[in-house]
């Protein structure tokens, strides 16, 4: 009779942390954050058992109110943790960076999806007078950036539009504003397997990026970010090398 007891206590807690899991990963694709209707309605919980996973949840800081009327998102926590993965990240990616940076000598980045923003964690650069760079931690937007589409470009169309509102923010006269011209676009990348910011974040500054996914399913994306002067009618020497590094990346992780 214990056995049996201590047998349904191992499932039952199995059970929570599976549906804990299954919570986080349904606030990680709705950054603005759901009430806790709308979580019970995505993850196909009663709204009592949703109440008590969130309440858990939050007092370790895993989730945290989104505003005063908007529920829930991902805590700090997430953030930290996130932040040890990276880490190892960073360092199991580097030779392939340092690598590609060579082969092209230009400036090299890594980054990851992040609270709805593109976030780099590394970055290679390449000795040039005339560079394209950008601190790790610092975000960006994802829909005028090469490794933001390249992102977006992984996801499904639904996770697409969590993450992005129908009228988008110009940043330059050549970004994309109007959501369904950039899902077309998006289209292009998953055939061709690269993405392209032709100064549509920032004049005067281009990029080519592409997705990689690890072992454990997380996504990142490797750019080469460069100034226009160094990008037009260079890009097929770009996308060759980028392509050849990313698929030396999937090779490592198999």
């Amino acid at each position: 009779m214990k056995d049996i007891d201590q047998n349904q206590n191992k499932t039952s807690s199995i059970q929570v942390i599976t549906r804990a899991a299954k919570i986080l990963r349904t606030l990680r694709e709705h950054p603005k954050g759901l009430s806790l209707s709308q979580i019970s309605k995505e993850v196909d919980l009663a709204r009592s058992t949703v109440q008590r996973i969130v309440s858990a949840l939050e007092q370790e800081n895993l989730v945290t109110a989104a505003s005063a009327n908007s529920g829930f998102r991902l805590g700090p926590e997430i953030a930290r943790l996130a932040g040890a993965v990276h880490s190892d990240l960073k360092e199991e990616l580097r030779p392939f960076l340092i690598q590609l940076s060579n082969m092209i000598n230009e400036t090299v980045d890594l980054s990851v999806l992040d609270n709805g923003k593109v976030l780099f964690v590394d970055q290679i650069i390449a000795a040039h007078p005339l560079q394209a760079t950008s601190q790790p931690g610092a975000s960006f937007p994802l829909h005028c950036t090469a490794n933001g589409k390249a992102i977006l470009a992984s996801l499904s169309k639904t996770e697409i539009e969590n993450l992005l509102p129908e009228h988008l923010r110009s940043y330059t006269d050549k970004t994309i504003t109007n959501r369904d011209d950039l899902l077309k676009e998006l289209d292009m990348v998953r055939r061709e397997g690269v993405a392209f910011s032709r100064e549509e974040h920032i004049e005067g500054i281009c990029a080519v990026g592409a997705v990689v996914v690890d072992r454990l399913g997380n996504r990142s994306a490797v750019s080469i970010p460069l100034p226009s002067i160094r990008f037009y009618g260079n890009e097929a020497k770009l996308v060759t090398a980028l392509i050849k590094t990313c698929q030396n990346i999937i090779l490592h992780f198999e």
